[in-house]
């Protein structure tokens, strides 16, 4: 338990974390690799580059001081952040050092403001935190571990096939070398890649989302070539151009709290670019499992050439009693493309194709999620009926 004191003190940082958060992050991540290299690879050197690593830390640590009297309140954001931490192998000895380059990073930053009396104060409520942490993720390890056919951290298997879906995205079915079938899941859910990387001192980790339904004896993730920003995607090019049929990399259990929940109510599931992949897990498991729930299935992708899984979607929905797919293409190249909106998705046509009792799941590119999430908000779906998945640090959707 935190005394009252200790309690005040953080409280009465928040609104100096809110202002400085992002220079604390950053700071912290610039001394702690420094310090620690071999901790680099866990974390995607382009959410880096971006800053969304950073914004993402700041907005917890700026969390934990608003509410530090009401750490209940922080559950469903470290729930999803243990899942990440326990898909990539963070462990118990890892929290002293990020505590120890917090701190740090506090004092860098605030200078004279970080005062002994509130560095001491953090200390002690980081010390809380983490272990809510710890705890939970601890419950998450024994239970990827003591599933049938579970684990514990990572496993090795191979690419059984590589599929080219479209020209930017490859799928990847993985199947464990000792010969057991892949565990359960829930569609939504995704796991970690661990492979070492010509040039990298380090194994590298990357996080994908399943993209079929579970019940098969293989994993599969489809992967986008991520090239057109530097840096460019490390780990997704070299999947693309130097692991071939064959090969081995290291996989942890799925994770994840973004997941399709049984029921009757109608699903809308929309998916922008790469952000498709959780979305065909879920629509193959409503035609595996619920053939007979209304479901509406929405792609966005950049245009016919970006397009993965046309085919493999229209059949899924052809299996569903009152199931329909619609098309977005940010351009069309050629006036034979053929798709249901040309541009972005309005609110208005979500307005015509959404059931409005339905539940809506939402994955892809910020910038994307940004407006389905606000249009979908401003048509009156409850905040609890509009679910997102990140790929990468979580950020705020809202205006």
């Amino acid at each position: 338990m935190l005394s009252q004191k200790t309690i005040d003190i953080v409280k009465s940082t928040a609104p100096i974390l809110e202002t400085h958060g992002v220079a604390i992050t950053t700071y912290f991540y610039k001394t702690m690799f420094e310090a620690h290299p071999e901790l680099l690879n866990i974390f995607n050197h382009a959410n880096q580059s971006q800053g969304r690593q950073q914004t993402a830390l700041a907005n917890t640590v700026y969390a934990a001081a608003k509410h530090i009297d009401q750490l209940e309140v922080l559950l469903p954001a470290v729930k999803q952040i243990a899942h990440k931490h326990r898909s990539l192998a963070i462990k118990p000895e890892h929290y002293p050092i990020v505590g120890e380059y917090l701190l740090k990073a506090i004092k860098g930053v605030l200078g004279d403001g970080a005062t002994d009396e509130v560095i001491a104060a953090w200390g002690e409520a980081y010390g809380v935190i983490a272990q809510v942490f710890i705890d939970v993720e601890k419950e998450m390890y024994d239970a990827a571990e003591q599933q049938p056919n579970g684990w514990k951290d990572f496993k090795e298997f191979y690419i059984d096939k590589k599929v080219e879906e479209s020209s930017v995205i490859t799928s990847f079915y993985l199947k464990a070398k000792d010969g057991s079938p892949a565990p359960a899941y829930l569609p939504g859910q995704y796991i970690t890649i661990r492979t070492a990387i010509p040039g990298e001192e380090f194994l590298v980790n990357r996080q994908y989302s399943l993209s079929q339904a579970p019940g098969s004896n293989a994993f599969r993730i489809s992967v986008k070539k991520e090239a057109d920003h530097d840096p460019k995607g490390k780990v997704s090019n070299f999947l693309h151009d130097g692991l071939n049929e064959g090969d081995t990399i290291e996989v942890s259990a799925p994770a994840g709290d973004f997941y399709l929940e049984k029921g009757s109510r109608p699903v809308a599931l929309i998916g922008g670019g790469v952000g498709v992949t959780p979305m065909m897990a879920m629509l193959g498991t409503i035609a595996a499992e619920e053939p007979s729930r209304k479901t509406v299935f929405i792609q966005a992708a950049r245009n016919k050439e970006a397009h993965a899984f046309g085919s493999e979607a229209a059949s899924l929905v052809s299996q569903l009693t009152d199931g329909k797919v619609f098309t977005a293409y940010e351009e069309k190249k050629n006036d034979s493309d053929v798709c249901d909106v040309t541009g972005y998705i309005s609110k208005d046509f979500l307005n015509e194709v959404i059931d409005s009792n339905s539940i809506c799941y939402v994955c892809g590119p910020v910038p994307f999620m940004r407006a389905v999430v606000q249009h979908l908000t401003a048509l009156g779906f409850d905040a609890q009926d509009v679910k997102y998945e990140f790929f990468g640090p979580a950020m705020a959707l809202q205006a």
